[in-house]
C-alpha cells in the first residue's frame, strides 16, 4: 500500500509540475512585446505590362 500511495503522489506531483511549467511558459511568452513585422529582404517592383521586356528577346 505505501508503494501505491508513493506512486500516486509522484504522478500527482509530476502533473502539477508539468501544468505549472506550461502556465509559466505561456505567461512568459505573453509578457514579451510584439516584434515589428519588417521583412529582412526586399525585392524591386516587377516591370509593368506597358514597359517592353528585354529578358527573352534573344531567344531563337
Amino acid at each position: 500500500m505505501p508503494r501505491l500511495l508513493a506512486a500516486f503522489l509522484t504522478c500527482v506531483a509530476a502533473a502539477l509540475l508539468a501544468a505549472g511549467a506550461a502556465f509559466g511558459i505561456v505567461s512568459a511568452l505573453d509578457a514579451t512585446p510584439e516584434q515589428q513585422n519588417v521583412p529582412l529582404v526586399t525585392f524591386p517592383e516587377p516591370p509593368t505590362a506597358d514597359a517592353p521586356s528585354t529578358a527573352g528577346s534573344d531567344a531563337g
